[in-house]
């Protein structure tokens, strides 16, 4: 079984910054992939960075790009979100999400998906 936790979330002024991070454990996990997503109330799930776990290539969303990093460290299974100069926009439930093809923009490409954290950007 694979599990995803997320942890890291809260609430912070716009202009601030936040960290979020995400538990990997399962027998059988090795994606190609980890994504963050995040949900905001009345809009869908949208992408907002990816790394694969090889190579360690990263994507961004154009909302996000220059103020936000994925990083990874394989050896203890856990993927983090930096994300700087946060907005209001900003604000919604965050979900890391493993893949095992290649980054995808897409929610449906991801198999495995983390509970999800709320991230709450006040101004």
């Amino acid at each position: 079984q694979v599990q995803l936790v997320e942890s890291g979330g809260g609430l912070v002024q716009a202009g601030g910054s936040l960290r979020l991070s995400c538990a990997a454990s399962g027998r059988t996990f090795s994606p190609y992939a980890m994504g963050w997503f995040r949900q905001a109330p009345g809009k869908e799930r949208e992408l907002v960075a990816a790394i694969t776990c090889s190579v360690g290539s990263t994507g961004y969303a154009d909302s996000v790009k220059g103020r936000s990093t994925v990083s990874k460290d394989n050896a203890r299974k856990m993927v983090y979100l930096q994300m700087n100069s946060l907005k209001f926009e900003d604000t919604g439930v965050y979900y890391c999400a493993a893949s095992r093809r290649p980054p995808s923009m897409a929610p449906d490409r991801y198999d495995s998906w983390g509970q999800g954290n709320q991230v709450t950007v006040s101004s």
